[in-house]
């Protein structure tokens, strides 16, 4: 494989009415770039998957944008990629721009790929380098007679020139000028891109896209717990009540009723201990939606929580979410601390765990999930996805129980959690910090004989 090769995406952002409009009308502006965006998002995957699979650490993926700012791009595709906007002119020109900026970069052989591409693979992608090893120039030809991969190891402009792109000629007319260049010359296997109504028939029966018909892409509800027999059945009911939900209990070793009461409920029931953390990224790897859910046991979900969550999530710049918060304590110390609560997390964008986080499975993949800590799991999460974009809180409340305001009291739970607050963004060990919080869960268990799982706001 070429020393230094790149990986070149050209896509647009995915805005209704702009985006793949040739399948407006099957579709409808707003389904059109739904299938654009997951399209997109396919290919980056399998650009991603490449790279691991080359082992080469200076293997680079650079995506071409247009169509919003470079924000845009970063908070929907993540930050690991290299980005630059597209120029004027037509393909041909933007195409040569692209390798030009690649080679002068350094790069040892570049490919440039389309974003229209669901059967695109990681194994496709790693041919077009590696063919390039004894090739000046690869082609991947698409069925409707242009291309949706073109690869060179040093730049030749002749090869773009004079190609009616846009046509079914495409293809052909680019071979006649290689050859007519007299450069080496290698073929992948041909693929099919999807820009007419008729091409989306394959679709519907892909799993990886099929859920963009039905409106309603499965969510799967990961709830950690541990010892939660007495909460879990209601908060259970309530998640069970949607469509397209599945449902992820992880028992931390409980030695109560909870694992029964999971099972009786249809949920899937997997043990999985070494604290929190590593039971949300468990039940993450073996979800299968597209939206993930991370509820805690004793929270119960507002009515209609999924249908709220599909539609928070449309627009591609909002990485995660979570409800407004609220406890089944009515008395008025507990509304101030919900309304400051709220406030923090509407403004600052910083909600919590018990608010019900969500966010789409492929952002949590690619930020690497929950960091292995035995508390403020959550807290870190959310401040690496605010780095990435946008978190929205919704109106709707989730309800938590109050029982650890109860136990240690109002003033004494709000100081705990603002020191353990600020003292990790300053740094402090965290085994420092924990320590501090079990203190005072010792506390509480000696006075109520019940052991607390989580700090709280």
């Amino acid at each position: 494989m070429p020393v230094d090769a790149h990986i070149i995406i050209f896509g647009r952002y995915p805005v209704p009415g702009e985006a793949k409009t040739r399948l407006i009308p099957a579709l409808g502006p707003e389904g059109a770039a739904r299938l654009h965006r997951r399209m997109t998002e396919h290919v980056v995957a399998m650009a991603r998957s490449a790279v691991r699979k080359t082992g080469q650490r200076n293997t680079g993926i650079t995506f071409c944008f247009t169509g919003a700012p470079l924000k845009a791009f970063q908070t929907w595709l993540g930050h690991d990629l290299a980005y630059l906007a597209q120029p004027s002119g037509d393909l041909g020109f933007r195409m040569l721009w692209a390798f030009k900026m690649a080679f002068l970069g350094g790069a040892g052989a570049a490919v440039v790929i389309g974003c229209d591409l669901p059967d695109l693979t990681a194994d496709i992608i790693e041919q077009a380098l590696e063919r390039l090893e004894k090739s000046n120039i690869v082609l991947g030809p698409a069925a409707d007679g242009g291309y949706y991969l073109i690869g060179m190891k040093s730049l030749h402009p002749g090869v773009l020139a004079g190609i009616d792109w846009g046509t079914g000629y495409v293809y052909q007319q680019t071979r006649h000028r290689i050859k007519a260049l007299d450069l080496d010359f290698a073929e992948l296997p041909t693929l099919r891109d999807v820009d007419l109504p008729e091409d989306l028939t394959r679709l519907r029966a892909d799993p990886c896209f099929a859920p963009l018909f039905d409106q309603k892409p499965l969510i799967s509800v990961i709830i950690p717990v541990l010892n939660e027999a007495r909460a879990l059945g209601p908060v259970l009911k309530r998640v069970q009540e949607e469509e397209a939900v599945e449902t992820i209990v992880v028992d931390g070793g409980s030695r109560d009723d909870t694992r029964d009461i999971a099972a009786r409920a249809g949920a899937r029931v997997v043990e999985v201990t070494g604290g929190r953390a590593v039971q949300q990224n468990a039940g993450a790897a073996l979800a299968g939606g597209r939206w993930l859910l991370f509820l805690h046991g004793d929270t119960l979900l507002p009515e209609g929580y999924a249908g709220m969550i599909r539609e928070a999530m449309t627009c591609p710049g909002t990485v995660a979410g979570a409800f407004r918060f609220r406890t089944d304590d009515p008395g008025p110390g507990m509304r101030l601390i919900q309304w400051v609560t709220n406030l923090r997390s509407r403004f600052l964008q910083l909600p919590y765990g018990d608010q019900g986080l969500f966010m789409e499975k492929r952002v949590f993949d690619e930020e690497g999930g929950f960091a292995a800590l035995p508390i403020m799991e959550d807290f870190e999460l959310v401040g690496r996805l605010r780095r990435r974009g946008k978190i929205v809180t919704l109106p709707h409340a989730a309800v938590t129980s109050a029982r650890r305001w109860k136990q240690l009291g109002m003033v004494r739970t709000t100081l705990i959690n603002q020191m353990m607050i600020a003292g990790f963004l300053r740094g402090r060990p965290i085994h420092r910090l924990l320590r501090l919080y079990r203190s005072n869960e010792t506390v509480t268990h000696d006075k109520c004989h019940q052991t607390i799982a989580k700090p709280r706001k």
